[in-house]
């Protein structure tokens, strides 16, 4: 190289110069940066380091640590008493359910209607032996199980009832002349 080459300007520094001068200074500012940057994070874990502890091992289940024990089965014995209550209720609910839609089913019904008239036809009947125009004074009839029987002296009805399965025996003693409305 000549000398005119090497020789140093002298004065004012060119654009260029400048621009590399100050990429100089942002490049030593990024530098500095990232050595103070790792220089902390080297720090940081040697201190880190030092205040570790021991790892211990602990179960957080209070049926093998023992802590909380009682008042941990206490809680499992009680969702477990609920789980079954609920269950208890929601079974019977369904059996009420069943049993009231069984019992007001069509046929239901009708037996129910049925019997009733049946009933209140050998009711009548009934009353027109003992209390009507020509009482009798003996009869039976057989209900079911049951032989009903009466007799009559004119001034009582005497009703006997006999079971036939349990073999046992009511007797009911009617005043006949007690039978009137007030007027």
């Amino acid at each position: 190289m000549t000398k005119e080459k090497i020789k140093k300007k002298r004065g004012r520094p060119s654009k260029a110069d400048l621009e590399k001068l100050k990429s100089e200074k942002e490049t030593d500012l990024v530098v500095k940066i990232i050595m103070i940057i790792g220089l902390i994070l080297i720090v940081g874990v040697f201190t880190q380091e030092v205040l570790g502890d021991e790892i211990k091992f602990q179960f957080k289940s209070p049926s093998f640590s023992g802590i909380g024990t009682s008042s941990h089965y206490l809680t499992v014995e009680s969702q477990e008493y609920t789980r079954k209550e609920q269950l208890r209720a929601d079974l019977k609910a369904l059996e009420d359910q069943r049993k009231r839609d069984e019992e007001n089913s069509v046929v239901s019904r009708f037996t129910k209607n049925l019997e009733s008239r049946i009933f209140a036809q050998i009711s009548r009947q009934i009353v027109d032996q003992l209390f009507g125009e020509n009482p009798e004074t003996t009869g039976s009839f057989t209900l079911f199980d049951n032989i009903i029987s009466w007799t009559s002296d004119g001034t009582y009805i005497t009703l006997t009832i006999y079971n036939t399965l349990d073999e046992t025996t009511t007797e009911i003693t009617i005043p006949i002349g007690d039978f009137g409305f007030g007027g």
